[in-house]
């Protein structure tokens, strides 16, 4: 499996965005003095999880897998971590940058067909 620098480096565009949306909508969904919490907690809970569970040898990640899981449940957790950041957008009236949010996931996984086969084979 070969992943392309590029596509790397939107995978991690996307990632960021992910957080940031997350980091958004958890600031917006409180009015009190936990707002700061589910700002700062979302994020970071999304960012431990898409961190810790990963696949042994994923050449895409560093190869190393703090808690081994099969291929796809890894894809599933990719999956549910774009569909939060891209859920949250529309949550939050932005529903153009949510459809093209989702259009660029779809389309990084579109280019990323090797990896798909890679981790549905593990």
């Amino acid at each position: 499996m070969s992943s392309h620098p590029l596509n790397l480096a939107v995978r991690f565009l996307l990632e960021l965005c992910a957080l940031f949306v997350l980091g958004l909508w958890g600031w917006r969904l409180r009015d009190d003095s936990w707002r700061i919490v589910s700002a700062v907690g979302l994020p970071i809970v999304a960012a431990a999880l898409w961190g810790t569970f990963a696949v042994p040898g994923d050449p895409s990640r560093s190869g190393s897998a703090p808690v081994p899981v099969p291929g796809a449940v890894r894809l599933v957790l990719e999956l549910g971590f774009f569909a939060s950041a891209t859920l949250a957008l529309y949550h939050l009236r932005f529903t153009r940058l949510a459809t093209l949010f989702a259009c660029a996931i779809a389309l990084h996984y579109v280019l990323s067909y090797d990896r798909i086969r890679w981790l549905l084979s593990r």
